[in-house]
């Protein structure tokens, strides 16, 4: 498999992000001792150009150094060089001067513009609004609770709870405005309205009967989202009918830890796995993944598709690689 990796020694991959504004550009959060302890870095990547065909690497722009892990990362819907990341001590930093003239001029400042501190517990999942919500931030945690900020103030707007155990991710939809969704270790999917001052679910359902860790809505049907659980099984959700899965995809015997549904096709998504894999499902060719890729020698937890580049995907890992490909079966596509 044709890839540009980097190698970000003693620290561990959590989450990467392409930028929604430079097609060369990314962001991977790390953490030290796997995130088991110890601080996080926050790296600005760059790939080679494309008529550079020899290089392999990605580049790294530019490095951000945290007291604590980082576990998520989001860029900013509005400004290019501005994005924000989750942290183990229960704080969301928001950086700025995250683009190359910064970085290659050495002028990226090293502490955050700002950090909301309200969470008790480690912040696993961050969304940045966009659309109808682009000044409002998500955070989802491990104290049970989520917790809707402006980006401009220092306070929440909304706390959220409707869980009872640790909160892995939560999504904005792309497509419905103020709707949210979460899934937690207790296996439930919810979905929530943002402008929902209450704080409580507008639906609340076993979406596994294990962990539910990862979810995802689809770009093109406003109505389908998608979970992924500690029992190896991906779930299709309609809102329309939520009474049970319209569709599920068994990943393996390992928990999926993240999922992402493809800007460019409706029918196509990945997911991270914690089998040391990633894998590329189409549903309009059936329920078997078609393609597996083992690059990986450790837990796979970040993935993103690139929205400027057809079918181009990333993946982090436990063991400190970072890729950035278009999966083999998608590549006739492209021709």
């Amino acid at each position: 498999m044709e890839a540009q990796t980097h190698t970000t020694a003693d620290r561990h991959g959590y989450s990467l992000r392409f930028s929604p504004f430079e097609a060369n550009h990314m962001l991977l959060a790390t953490s030290q001792l796997y995130g088991l302890a110890g601080g996080g870095s926050l790296f600005l990547l760059g790939q080679s150009s494309l008529d550079d065909v020899n290089s392999q690497n990605l580049t790294e722009l530019c490095r951000l150094e945290w007291s604590d892990g980082l576990f998520d990362v989001a860029w900013c819907p509005y400004a290019a060089d501005i994005a924000a990341t989750a942290s183990g001590d229960g704080s969301l930093q928001i950086w700025s001067g995250l683009d190359v003239e910064s970085a290659m001029t050495e002028q990226t400042p090293k502490e955050p513009l700002i950090c909301l501190q309200e969470h008790k517990n480690e912040i696993y999942s961050l969304d940045w609004g966009e659309k109808w919500n682009y000044h409002t931030l998500l955070s989802a945690s491990w104290d049970c609770t989520l917790k809707l900020w402006d980006c401009n103030r220092q306070n929440s707007i909304t706390t959220f709870v409707g869980h009872n155990d640790l909160i892995y991710c939560a999504k904005f939809s792309p497509l419905i405005a103020n709707l949210f969704a979460s899934v937690s270790t207790d296996g439930h999917l919810n979905l929530w309205n943002s402008l929902d001052f209450t704080g409580k679910p507008l639906m609340s359902i076993e979406a596994h009967a294990s962990e539910a860790l990862s979810c995802d809505w689809s770009h093109f049907d406003r109505n389908v989202l998608l979970t992924g659980g500690s029992d190896g099984l991906i779930r299709g959700w309609d809102l329309r009918k939520m009474r049970t899965h319209v569709f599920e995809l068994y990943s393996g015997e390992f928990a999926v830890r993240r999922l992402a549904c493809s800007p460019h096709s409706a029918t196509v998504l990945a997911s991270a796995n914690y089998d040391f894999t990633t894998r590329i499902w189409d549903l309009e060719r059936g329920e078997s993944p078609q393609e597996i890729n083992t690059q990986h020698t450790e837990f796979v937890c970040g993935l993103d598709w690139n929205p400027q580049r057809t079918h181009q995907l990333a993946d982090c890992g436990w063991d400190s690689v970072a890729n950035v490909y278009t999966p083999q079966c998608l590549r006739n596509a492209l021709a």
